[in-house]
């Protein structure tokens, strides 16, 4: 997985700086582990509801389908623990899932297995439809047996369900970027695979794809029984056939309304502030993660290594700094009191105090894995969505 600093607390110095105390809470969890809002991320609501539970496993933990098994992890569970509850060599299971034998899990979490170990009792889980055969064939077979005498006893309850997709991690994807590519909710993935509140994935690791509920087909209304016109129920009369209706005493015209002159809008249209449309955007590039206030007090753009990092808006060099882990970082002020914070640069070009203006270089992306630049807009001491101000 991507690996980058938890936290960029800014240092800065002197009082004409003070302004920018806020920038301390600059990008963590640039990968998009961390929860972003309640809803930025999330599919809809009807998607969540259609949705299907997680089976249950088995007394051991095991959920199994027709092309795999998954094994659930129980509370206190080590990987060692759990493979010898299922059967399984650890190292197998280790190797298979990226893990080392000692890692810890947590309650709920699953782990692919690398080859089937014994069926639960009830069997693989299977669709619906599929089960409903299996059912009548054994049915039948029950009732075609000769009247012997035999002892049974009570079978666990089928489970039915679609076989859902197993998705591997690759490195670069999160939680959110594996909901959005299968559109389904990301808190449905986590509840599937037992993710941690941050919703937390590595690479190489094994997600289920939540299913669609099953929902049963709705019955056809019958049709309504319909008659030819002049069929049916009789027409009634109406009163003025047994009594004449009154004749009808013409209304007054109104007197005309004079009409108000046209009003000036030119004069009365509010005007559209400019300042959330005037910057542009320090690097091209797709944003990995966006804005979301007291997480990601900015938004992260993916560009090359060495992509120029352009002046979003002409400003003065308030700041160059660097986080307690040595991130580089320029600080711009604009008109209106509005910062611009740009982390991630290399070889920058520019120093305190310089006057720059729009789409002017002040350095290069840096290096990393992946290669980005953080942007951020303030609003005096108070972080902004910056994508209205780009747009």
């Amino acid at each position: 997985m991507w690996s980058f600093p938890p936290r960029f607390p800014v240092i800065m110095a002197g009082s004409a700086l003070a302004v920018l105390a806020g920038c301390e809470s600059l990008p963590n969890d640039f990968d998009l582990r961390g929860k972003i809002g309640d809803s930025r991320y999330d599919t809809s609501e009807a998607a969540r509801n259609a949705t299907a539970n997680r089976p249950s496993p088995d007394d051991r933990g095991i959920i199994s389908y027709p092309n795999y098994q998954v094994a659930v992890a129980r509370r206190g569970d080590t990987l060692g623990g759990l493979a010898g509850r299922i059967g399984m060599n650890v190292a197998d299971l280790a190797r298979f899932n990226g893990m080392r034998p000692d890692d810890s899990l947590r309650a709920g979490e699953v782990i692919a297995l690398p080859y089937k170990v014994d069926e639960p009792a009830a069997g693989p889980i299977r669709p619906a439809s599929e089960a409903r055969d299996l059912t009548a064939i054994a049915g039948a077979a029950i009732d075609n047996a000769a009247a012997t005498p035999v002892q049974t006893s009570e079978l666990p309850p089928v489970q039915t369900g679609t076989e859902p997709v197993r998705h591997q991690v690759a490195r670069g994807e999160t939680a959110f970027t594996i909901s959005r590519l299968y559109n389904v909710s990301v808190r449905s993935l986590a509840e599937w695979n037992g993710l941690d509140q941050e919703f937390t994935v590595r690479e190489g690791q094994f997600l289920l794809i939540p299913t669609v509920r099953e929902t049963a087909a709705v019955a056809e209304p019958e049709p309504l029984e319909t008659s030819e016109p002049g069929q049916g129920s009789p027409t009634p009369t109406p009163p003025s056939a047994a009594k004449p209706l009154p004749a009808a005493t013409p209304v007054a015209a109104a007197t005309p309304v004079p009409t108000p002159p046209s009003p000036d809008l030119g004069k009365e249209q509010t005007k559209t502030p400019a300042k959330a449309t005037r910057m542009q955007m320090p690097v091209s590039g797709s944003v990995i993660r966006e804005y979301a206030k007291g997480r990601n007090d900015g938004i992260d753009i993916a560009a090359s290594a060495g992509t120029p990092v352009k002046a979003a808006e002409a400003g003065t060099v308030a700041a160059i700094t660097a986080s307690a882990d040595q991130v580089p970082i320029v600080v711009v002020k604009h008109a209106d009191n509005v910062l611009t914070v740009y982390a991630n640069v290399d070889g920058i070009t520019v120093k305190k105090g310089d006057s720059v203006s729009r789409g002017q270089t002040l350095g290069k992306v840096a290096a990393g894995d992946p290669a980005y630049l953080h942007f951020e807009v303030r609003e005096g001491f108070e972080s902004v969505d910056p994508l209205p101000y780009v747009r």
